[in-house]
């Protein structure tokens, strides 16, 4: 046997190693129970991998991003057999690993039932237990075809061999290289008990699988295409403990309480009725107060900042859009066109910055008019597929506030500072401060321009995005066809990112709609044209602020501010005098004046989560006072009642929560 030199990599650290032939990763790890596969080269393999001289080799734990993605496509197969030992006839499509978990597709006569998860969930139990070995083989395209002559899903994935895509999972069964089938083999007999085609890699054992739920099942198109035939998916979590599962669903449970759509309903805000259709809202009238004090304390702030308003029409002739590229490159998220005058086509309009282009376009423009700051509140709409449309947020129509700001190259680099920091700034207004920033480049399959001006434009970004001092992450190929964009990511009360507002450097649009201004020589120039959403849209900034606060929004933004709340009849009228002097101060109060008992009435105001409840009797009425109870349940007793007015308006005035 001749001797290996292999280098083992940890972290920063490389030790070379001299192995003897036939030694595995495994062998190379042994002892380390959290290693569950190698990164060789750079390509992730099973520990069952057999080293070759000069491999640079890399343990990737079950808790990394790899090592999580390894385990659950592990649990993916076992679910897969699972469902097959209990329903022979079921045909398998694809199942990779997702975010937080997995899914698997399955071609069955009937829909799954909530017991037959149970009872898919029971034998995985016992697959896990019997440590079933994850054992990789190399086959031809033919002795793959002839071994799932009963599988028509994956003999379609055979064919795809080099050109699977990752958008619908197809990546995860066949690569561009060699075809493989992943063998589950009895851990005493070696019996092949299952198999599916795969690239893998996988866990050595099911045993090594330490904690996973079934979730839901839901129906889902083969490779997510509605021409397909409609499979049965099921979805599924794993984790590398009992404790890390246990707080994964005590997260989801908690989400499931914050669900923007279960609060609407709950504290009537909204509604997307059937009537109407799928993603597209209306807004009730507390839900109305709310966005139309998000909306006006935004319009204040940009006023203070040099934007200008305006207005343009939610739908255009299609030659706007064939100017803009958007028909070229976007043409799939827009609703289909309207036949109009004859023929002409008409498009609802998915994006705002052609028609601002034409406001800019509409007479000349000097130098001293820049930069110019236009700003909006404009609706549009984009044609979503249905299984991706999200109450809120997701919609098909929605209204952004956009802006658009044309500048010189010169005042480039300080109006894009400017703007991230007036981005950054309201945000935190609104209670969001915990962010990091996204830097998206170039699609180098969609895009319009020369790289030499996608390349400045990205470093110009990249400078602008540094000097704010929050994490800088890569969204490689992430990039709008127009120009490179820094996104904004904010995490919630719960952990959650959000993406919220972009700021997207164009030098690309001005081009192809031929803008100019005079310069101070005379010359005639063209303007760089900066994008940007700062909540994206006004609903998805709705939804996201509802599930931050789980409906208990500080008292500026709710419904609500304060509801007075008489012990006895005979204080209706007391405060009712109170509401009236602070609705003078542009305060919301109501006065509950039913019959309910006090306490219904307390718990009325609790479930509807009103900041302030305002309670009265006859020492409050003689002493000239009110008594304060807060959404938590304590009380503050004895406050007079001008001061009382007077502190509900500074808690709204300074935009604290209560």
């Amino acid at each position: 046997m001749s001797d290996v030199r292999v280098i083992i990599q940890r972290d920063s650290e490389r030790e070379e190693r001299v192995v003897t032939t036939g030694t595995t990763a495994a062998d190379l790890f042994a002892g380390e129970r959290s290693i569950i596969a190698a990164r060789v080269g750079g390509e992730l393999k099973d520990l069952a991998y057999e080293l070759k001289d000069g491999e640079t080799v890399e343990g990737v734990e079950i808790s990394s991003e790899d090592g999580l993605a390894i385990l659950r496509h592990s649990t993916a197969h076992v679910m897969a057999q699972a469902v097959q030992e209990l329903f022979p006839e079921a045909k398998l499509g694809i199942g990779p690993p997702v975010k937080d978990g997995f899914y698997y597709d399955f071609d069955v006569e009937k829909p799954f039932h909530p017991d037959d998860l149970k009872a898919i969930e029971k034998k995985m139990q016992e697959i896990q237990k019997r440590g079933q070995k994850f054992s990789r083989r190399v086959v031809t395209d033919e002795a793959a075809r002839e071994e799932l002559a009963d599988e028509p899903y994956k003999l379609e994935l055979i064919g795809l061999k080099g050109s699977a895509s990752s958008d619908d999972g197809a990546d995860v069964e066949v690569g561009a290289g060699e075809l493989t089938i992943y063998d589950n083999l009895d851990a005493k007999t070696g019996e092949l008990c299952w198999k599916d085609l795969c690239r893998g890699p996988h866990l050595p054992s099911t045993r090594l699988i330490p904690a996973f739920k079934l979730m839901r099942n839901a129906a889902a198109y083969w490779r997510g295409s509605e021409k397909n035939p409609m499979l049965q998916r099921i979805y599924g979590t794993a984790w590398p403990s009992k404790d890390e599962l246990k707080q994964y669903l005590d997260f989801l449970a908690e989400a499931e309480k914050r669900d923007h759509r279960k609060l609407g309903n709950e504290l009537d805000l909204f509604s997307i009725p059937e009537q109407i259709g799928s993603g597209l809202a209306v807004f009730h009238p507390k839900g109305g107060v709310i966005r139309r004090v998000m909306e006006d304390y935004s319009r204040r702030r940009h006023e203070e900042e040099g934007y200008e308003f305006v207005y343009t029409p939610h739908a255009t002739k299609g030659k706007l859009f064939e100017t803009s590229g958007h028909l070229d490159w976007y043409a799939d998220g827009m609703y289909p066109p309207m036949q109009l005058d004859e023929g002409v086509d008409y498009y609802l309009k998915p994006m705002n910055c052609p028609m601002h282009n034409l406001i800019f376009d509409a007479r000349g423009r000097s130098y001293r008019e820049l930069p110019l700051r236009l700003f909006e509140f404009g609706t549009v709409y984009r044609y979503e597929k249905s299984g991706v449309v999200h109450g809120l947020t997701r919609a098909r129509g929605f209204t952004q506030d956009d802006a658009h700001i044309y500048c010189t190259k010169e005042q480039m680099a300080e109006e894009l500072d400017k703007t991230l920091t007036f981005v950054l700034n309201l945000l935190r207004d609104y209670g969001l401060t915990d962010f990091y920033l996204e830097l998206s480049t170039k699609d180098p399959e969609k895009f319009v321009g020369s790289d030499e001006v996608w390349e400045e434009a990205t470093e110009t970004l990249r400078a602008v995005a540094e000097k704010q001092g929050l994490p800088l992450v890569p969204d490689p190929g992430g990039a709008a066809f127009y120009g490179p964009k820094i996104s904004v990511q904010t995490k919630d009360a719960i952990g959650r990112t959000w993406q919220m507002s972009t700021v997207q450097l164009d030098f690309n649009l001005p081009e192809r709609f031929d803008l100019e201004y005079t310069a101070a020589d005379g010359s005639k120039q063209r303007p760089v044209m900066i994008h940007r959403a700062l909540f994206g849209s006004i609903e998805r900034f709705f939804a996201v602020l509802l599930e931050h606060y789980a409906g208990a929004f500080p008292a500026w933004l709710a419904p609500v501010q304060a509801v007075g709340i008489p012990i006895g009849d005979g204080h209706v009228e007391y405060l009712q005098k109170f509401a009236a002097e602070a609705r003078k101060k542009g305060l919301r109060v109501e006065v509950d004046a039913s019959s309910d008992r006090m306490q219904k009435k307390i718990r009325n105001a609790q479930k509807q989560k009103v900041p302030f409840m305002v309670i009265a009797g006859d020492e409050d009425m003689t002493a000239g006072s009110v008594s304060f109870r807060y959404r938590d349940g304590s009380q503050e007793n004895g406050i007079p009642f001008e001061e009382a007015i007077a502190k509900i308006a500074q808690v709204v005035e300074e935009r604290t929560q209560v």
